[in-house]
């Protein structure tokens, strides 16, 4: 059995509905969009309280399925004004799915600031909050662990949540209860400060009931020997997420400076030190954990626990976005500096990437030197504090851009790019414009896929089929991480739904979720007023080659869509596996 609570906020009433059948897999971000169409969200203001904040764990939740206890946090962005799906893992949607909840959905707004409390047994309480506010998420942690106890996990409005900055995200506990998993994009923390929920803590208990608790147990064992099979998860769990930057840089498709190179070369035929080796090797020596699990459970273990050359902690996890946004983009080319600032930012609750876009923006836009470390962090003390400049550039990328009227501004649907030039990888750069999430790479993210000898309509196809399987790992709580495996085995996927949930689930019916997510989307944004004219990339990105492959974009959004719109109608038959 799993139940769905809709909470009231400003009447502090809870309503709990039990799940039946395809509800329990209808969970994730097919259920954020569904939701968001059927309450008639998309006329909404994003920063009102009629605008929910949606929170859904998988149907695995719980247990010790390999990367399957990822939370999906949805709302209509106050960044883009389209639909949000942020995706984060750590051991919320663990927690509860041991309480057998699927999820919730926070309606309305609290009159005065709350912690929200999910305990194992007893109501829900809505406790005061007041000693929390302009704490940062470490010690807003450190105060809620020593009142409720290490067996709980947390969700977290940083403080630039609070005063509903669009950077901020929603921070959540890790394995070792660091508030270092964050739903980043779109500007769901400034919804959750809106509300007025400044924590929730949700008890850990035991794993959930199970149907046929032996085939499904069966299921993740053969999951998980599949995963220690793959080449790709061998690589993630050796050098984790940073190895795409030793990827990107080979490739020219770096974000360097402001997107104005793609690739970062260190003079005098140093190494890369920006790059997943070099940190792998780097941190080992100095004792830091190269290999680290964010979930439970999870045989992946591609974040890593970065430290300093004392052997101090720095940041948990340093990864690719921050290395690639915050670090190589702004000029920056040494690790330490770019973890000093990943932490900063975990304190703060805020998106590396929208952050990371919007300093280099700056700096291309005369308000600093590339590489200006001093800069960064005031940037960053001045977000902290809330002043007038802080504000401001709390609003993220595309407002700060146009504020200081520069001309180079990295977005898609007013959210910055992810750390892949669309001028030299463009299936995920077709997937960045497209998708009604804004400019995301998880949804539909393809590096290595040659596309230079490639026409147009092949590269869509390919980035319809991406955007299919991530989606679909996006709403039944997988990490895209392991679609390696996840994607040719959704038999194994469908079984094991149907061993946990007495369910009669097809390998089909799970590649519809993806179908059914992406489309529900597009309608939201339709109805949100979104047009064809904000699909298209940033016109620097024809106008300027880069080097050193000097290649332009040939993305333009007409021709791309001509061929999605096919795709997304199922006209055009695609090869899944």
């Amino acid at each position: 059995m799993r139940k769905y609570l809709e909470i009231d906020l400003s009447t502090q009433s809870i309503e709990t509905r039990e799940l039946q059948g395809r509800e329990i897999i209808n969970s994730g971000r097919r259920l954020i969009a569904e939701t968001l169409l059927n309450d008639n969200i998309a006329g909404v203001d994003p920063r009102s309280p009629e605008n929910p904040l949606i929170f859904s764990a998988g149907p695995f939740a719980g247990t010790n399925f390999s990367n399957a206890n990822r939370l999906s946090v949805g709302c209509k962005s106050p960044l883009t004004g389209g639909v949000k799906e942020a995706n984060t893992g750590g051991t919320f949607g663990f927690a509860l799915g041991q309480l057998e909840i699927a999820g919730f959905t926070l309606h309305g707004a609290s009159a005065e600031w709350v912690t929200i409390r999910i305990p194992l047994d007893g109501p829900i309480t809505f406790e005061d909050a007041s000693d929390l506010l302009g704490l940062g998420n470490f010690e807003a942690a450190e105060k809620l662990h020593a009142t409720y106890g290490d067996k709980v996990s947390l969700a977290l409005c940083g403080p630039v949540g609070e005063y509903e900055g669009l950077l901020a995200g929603i921070a959540f506990s890790d394995v070792d209860n660091r508030p270092s998993r964050l739903a980043a994009r779109g500007g769901v923390g400034a919804v959750m400060g809106m509300k007025k929920v400044k924590a929730i803590v949700v008890d850990k208990h035991k794993m959930p009931t199970l149907h046929d608790r032996k085939k499904v147990m069966r299921a993740i064992k053969d999951y998980g020997k599949a995963l220690g099979a793959s080449p790709a998860v061998k690589s993630l769990e050796t050098t984790g997420t940073a190895m795409v930057a030793d990827i990107a840089n080979y490739m020219g498709a770096l974000p360097v400076r402001n997107f104005s190179s793609g690739q970062l070369v260190e003079p005098g035929g140093e190494p890369f030190k920006m790059g997943g080796d070099y940190i792998r090797e780097q941190n080992s020596e100095r004792g830091g954990e190269i290999s680290h699990a964010c979930m439970p459970g999870c045989l992946i273990k591609c974040s890593n626990v970065y430290v300093d050359a004392s052997g101090r902690e720095i940041v948990s996890p340093l990864e690719y976005e921050t290395i690639g946004l915050l670090g190589t983009n702004c000029g920056l080319t040494e690790p330490d500096d770019v973890a000093a600032l990943n932490e900063t930012a975990n304190d703060l609750g805020i998106d590396t990437i929208e952050v990371g876009a919007m300093i280099a923006m700056l700096m291309d836009g005369g308000h600093a030197e590339f590489g200006d470390l001093a800069f960064m962090k005031q940037c960053l003390v001045d977000i902290r504090e809330g002043n007038e400049r802080g504000r401001l550039l709390a609003q993220g990328t595309a407002r700060v851009g146009k504020h200081f009227d520069i001309a180079r501004i990295p977005v898609i649907k007013q959210q910055a790019i992810s750390a892949y030039d669309p001028r030299v990888i463009e299936v995920t750069g077709i997937s960045m414009m497209v998708t009604a999430q804004g400019a995301d790479h998880t949804t539909g993210n393809s590096p290595a896929f040659k596309c230079d000898d490639k026409t147009i309509e092949i590269i869509a196809a390919e980035s319809y089929k991406m955007q299919v399987n991530s989606a679909v790992a996006d709403s039944i709580g997988l990490c895209v991480f392991g679609r390696s495996v996840t994607d040719g085995n959704l038999k194994l996927i469908a079984d094991a739904m149907n061993s946990a949930h007495d369910l009669d689930v097809s390998p089909e019916d799970v590649r519809d979720l993806g179908r059914e997510a992406l489309n529900l989307e597009v309608e939201f944004n339709r109805l949100a007023g979104f047009t064809e004219e904000e699909d298209e990339l940033p016109t620097f990105f024809h106008s300027e080659p880069l080097p050193p492959t000097n290649r332009s974009a040939r993305l333009h959004a007409k021709e791309v869509n001509t061929y999605m719109r096919r795709l997304l109608a199922g006209e055009v038959e695609v090869e899944f596996v």
